[in-house]
């Protein structure tokens, strides 16, 4: 009887291990899996950064194309102009008419003037570079000696002016 009571321990022995041995090669199986994955996912975002990478380099090379696209214009006329230097007055007409066609160009992609010459100073949009007494209130732009742009709510270039002061 005890030798069948042992016989029944190492059947059972048997069984957990070979029930263990299986839930190990599982388990291993799983973990292999799963490294695989990660392999793999860590691959793709590899290969999505280089992707996003060379997008940037992409956009940056090629962000002004449509502004330079409508300059072109711009560039045909002051060329027609250079050709046409003989006429003092037909070349300042020229000149003038190249100007308006960059200023609206420029107004339609958000550029606008900072207005100066009156108004008072405003630091966020301009630059003193003098002052001067005056009869006019204190801080009153006298000049502007450089204009100012903004493009739609930005400043882009502060006004360089000279203001009435003590």
């Amino acid at each position: 009887m005890e030798a069948k009571k042992e016989d029944k321990k190492n059947e059972q022995k048997r069984e957990d291990n070979g029930d263990l041995k299986k839930k190990l090669e599982e388990k291993s199986s799983k973990i292999e899996e799963l490294t695989d994955t990660l392999k793999r996912l860590q691959a793709e975002f590899e290969n999505y950064k280089k992707w996003n990478a060379k997008e940037k380099v992409d956009f940056i090379k090629y962000a002004h194309a449509d502004l330079i696209a409508q300059m072109l214009p711009v560039l045909d006329s002051f060329e027609i102009a250079l050709k046409n230097t003989s006429d003092k007055d037909k070349f300042i007409e020229g000149m003038k008419i190249v100007y308006a066609q960059l200023h609206s160009m420029l107004e339609a992609e958000g550029l606008k003037p900072i207005k100066a010459t009156g108004e008072k100073f405003d630091p966020y949009k301009h630059d003193v570079l003098m002052k001067e007494e005056s009869d006019k209130p204190e801080e009153t732009i006298l000049e502007e000696f450089q204009k100012g742009y903004m493009i739609n709510d930005k400043v882009l270039r502060h006004s360089k002016v000279k203001i009435s002061g003590k």
